[in-house]
């Protein structure tokens, strides 16, 4: 296979795709290729390349310069792709069970020739038709415990974690966050989408100044705590999925950031699933059962990180103070709070920012659709505000629960 293409820039399409699999001898035979775009994301290009005859299939990802929601006027970095693999290779060090397999890269092409996960279901969609999946806590937990440790200053030379905070500087899509998650929400700014019916609710926000200052607080944190590699945008949308198996996938906004983000944008989108199945599922019992579900991925997911944490802290830490008393639970309860807050802001610009989710979209009933978002803009202020007065797990989801 060749190592690189060395070819200028330009989009793929479902011809050149072919070229380019037939360059890297990606397949033994071409004459029975199925190519299908299978993107619907806003960044990038997806192809999924198949061989009908022997079932072979990869997944060909290329980033496009701009960002298809908006189109050529929104110009985006390429770079995104190089981060992109070199996440994906990294986490498969520690975690292979849980990322799909790179085969190829091409940063001059921007692209990246991986695993094909047909076979798994995207998270979000599952969860809004009220599937539930038994490993899903364990696995997820699992993943963050040792992305932040095996990526943090807790377990590598010093050396070597500054130079991979070099290896993923990436300004242009870190901005996309400050702006979209911690800045425009908050304030009267064009990329703000919402119904007129919420706009009293959200005038309200707007007006709440110590609300606004927690949130800058927390944009500052963002800013400024290269503290491990996170995904950075570990959403429902952004997980693959069977019964048995978890994959996490498109870490193209990854980056050196505080430790309690990554957790936090998982905790909002179930949060935002479970207040979503008071429409979704019309049954009593059965709504009340899936809930119940939901509620459980969260505190499992969290109880499973915190002790994997601990576990490495004490079995593998290097740095000097993973040796003092008692200091791990400083750590994770300062991650906590945070969290916390992270998990507000998500919930908040998931409501009435620029991208929203299906879990609140797709209910039906309008008035009840306005009604749930007007609660859930709540519950994204008062975890904001009240970050520091919730001191475990129970609390954060009795916050969930009044939605």
């Amino acid at each position: 296979m060749a190592t690189t293409l060395k070819q200028a820039y330009q989009p793929l399409n479902e011809q050149t795709v072919v070229e380019l699999a037939k360059k890297l001898e990606l397949f033994t035979d071409y004459q029975h290729i199925e190519v299908h775009e299978i993107g619907d994301g806003n960044l990038n290009l997806v192809f999924r390349l198949i061989d009908s005859v022997t079932g072979k299939s990869i997944i060909v990802k290329q980033a496009l310069p701009y960002a298809k929601v908006v189109g050529e006027s929104w110009p985006l970095t390429l770079d995104r792709a190089r981060i992109e693999s070199h996440s994906l290779k990294k986490s498969a060090e520690f975690a292979p069970e849980h990322v799909p397999e790179v085969y190829y890269t091409d940063h001059h092409l921007a692209l990246t020739v991986m695993e094909d996960l047909s076979s798994h279901v995207i998270l979000r969609k599952g969860l809004i038709e009220g599937i539930q999946y038994p490993h899903l806590a364990h696995h997820i937990g699992t993943f963050i415990a040792k992305s932040l440790f095996y990526t943090s200053d807790l377990y590598l030379h010093p050396y070597e974690k500054k130079e991979l905070v070099q290896t993923f500087i990436n300004p242009e899509l870190c901005k996309i966050t400050e702006d979209l998650v911690f800045t425009d929400p908050f304030y009267d700014i064009d990329t703000n989408d919402f119904p007129s019916e919420l706009q009293d609710a959200v005038s309200e926000l707007w007006t709440d100044t110590e609300l606004k200052k927690r949130a800058a607080a927390l944009k500052y944190k963002f800013l400024t705590r290269a503290e491990a590699l996170l995904h950075g945008d570990l959403h429902t949308g952004s997980i693959f999925v069977t019964e048995t198996t978890t994959k996490i996938i498109d870490p193209e906004f990854a980056y050196y950031g505080p430790q309690g983000f990554d957790i936090a944008h998982f905790f909002a989108n179930i949060a935002l699933n479970y207040a979503a199945h008071s429409f979704h599922i019309s049954d009593p019992l059965k709504r009340s059962d899936y809930q119940g579900y939901l509620l459980g991925v969260i505190k499992d997911t969290w109880e499973t990180f915190s002790d994997q944490y601990r576990e490495l802290w004490k079995k593998e830490g290097v740095e000097a103070a993973t040796k003092l008393p008692g200091f791990e639970e400083e750590i994770l309860s300062g991650l906590f709070t945070d969290m916390i807050g992270f998990a507000g802001c998500e919930v908040i610009r998931r409501t009435i920012g620029l991208a929203h989710v299906e879990d609140l979209e797709s209910i039906g009933d309008f008035n009840g659709q306005i009604e749930l978002k007007k609660r859930v803009l709540k519950l994204g202020s008062d975890w904001i505000k009240k970050a520091e007065s919730i001191k475990n797990i129970d609390e954060f989801i009795t916050y969930i629960r009044s939605v």
